[in-house]
């Protein structure tokens, strides 16, 4: 493995469903240790800055340290452990999946279970699961109490079990959590090309947390930056599966994707043809994307104080919100190529334009 693709390992590895990203921080930290200066806000969104012209605008990349699991919510006196999702989940795709449980005394690995098919009525089979009527399995037997022994209780972590996997196509990289470690691995890079690279800003470098249950650190960590423009760096849906609803330009390969709407955001025209400009002019592979449901880190960020000129940037994946996903590294360095060259461009008058 190179240098980018052990960092992704140590990323998409590591545990952090929403409220519990110390283990993604501690791996952002070690890899943007003197790159910029490091701080977090109070709810635990890591800030690293790093100051090209001091007077100039502030730039803001966001990406999201949190992933979609779960939490026990319930241990049984037969000891199977109930469990809430936490963020977006489709029931189909968790039944007969390995997850790891986080407790205070390690983690463990255990099975989402269910009523056996065998046993279901025909109407029970067209209907989707309810997660209420699923449990995690973590080693249950009469005489083995999972409190006890493995110090499990409510409020602790569960994520998918999915090392990091490099597909037999090379340029395809299979894991948990690209759903935003694919973001903060990009933050990452920029800053390295940024090191000695001169640029005419503040560039923040942001690992939220709690995006997949309302945005929250972006909330929070947009007003200790205070930027004069946002941008959030996260995943679009790739289009090219059996199945998709139409043929889309969004596909593993395509490059980077600018998004021109979501749920929570209509990005600012201005700002997203600068992008494009650019883009065309470094010969950056890139395209259109549009979210109808559901929003990023812009969300919040675009609306702090009296509004901050925000746009999307990510990669097409496919599996988002699942066990498992697919990315495609040339598709990354499109994005921090294109990333790195948008900082480069936003000086103080350049900014300016954006709002008048």
């Amino acid at each position: 493995m190179d240098q980018l693709e052990l960092m992704l390992t140590e990323l998409t590895e590591a545990v952090g469903i929403s409220g519990h990203e110390d283990d993604v921080s501690r791996v952002m930290e070690k890899h943007l240790a003197g790159l910029g200066h490091i701080s977090h806000d109070r709810l635990g969104s890591l800030i690293c800055k790093k100051s090209g012209k001091q007077n100039g605008p502030s730039i803001m990349l966001a990406a999201h340290m949190d992933e979609v699991g779960f939490m026990v919510k319930q241990i049984t006196k037969e000891g199977f452990i109930k469990f809430l999702p936490i963020g977006g989940w489709w029931g189909h795709v968790a039944l007969a999946q390995r997850v790891i449980l986080r407790t205070s005394k390690g983690d463990f690995e255990g099975i989402i279970g269910s009523k056996p098919p065998h046993e279901l009525q025909e109407e029970e089979k067209k209907k989707v699961l309810d997660f209420k009527d699923m449990f995690i399995d973590a080693g249950a037997s009469g005489n083995f109490n999972v409190r006890s022994r493995l110090g499990v209780k409510p409020g602790d972590p569960v994520v998918p079990f999915s090392p990091f996997t490099i597909m037999g196509n090379k340029r395809l990289y299979m894991a948990k959590a690209w759903d935003d470690r694919m973001g903060c691995a990009v933050i990452v890079e920029v800053f390295r090309r940024l090191k000695k690279a001169r640029h005419p800003n503040v560039v923040y470098g942001v690992g939220t947390v709690q995006e997949e249950v309302g945005l929250r650190g972006a909330q929070t960590s947009v007003a200790a930056v205070k930027p004069d423009v946002g941008f959030a760096l996260d995943v679009s849906i790739s289009h090219d599966t059996p199945g998709s609803a139409e043929p889309r330009e969004e596909k593993l390969g395509a490059g980077v994707a600018i998004v021109v709407y979501d749920g929570s955001m209509i990005p600012n025209a201005k700002l997203r043809d600068l992008v494009v400009d650019i883009a065309e002019t470094k010969r950056i592979p890139h395209h259109f994307a549009y979210v109808e449901r559901g929003g990023t880190d812009c969300g919040k960020i675009h609306l702090h104080d009296r509004g901050v000129p925000s746009l999307t940037l990510g990669v097409p994946t496919r599996y988002i919100h699942s066990h498992t996903a697919i990315v495609d590294r040339k598709d990354l360095e499109a994005l921090i190529r294109l990333v790195t060259e948008v900082v480069k461009r936003l000086d103080s008058k350049t900014v300016k334009t954006l709002t008048r």
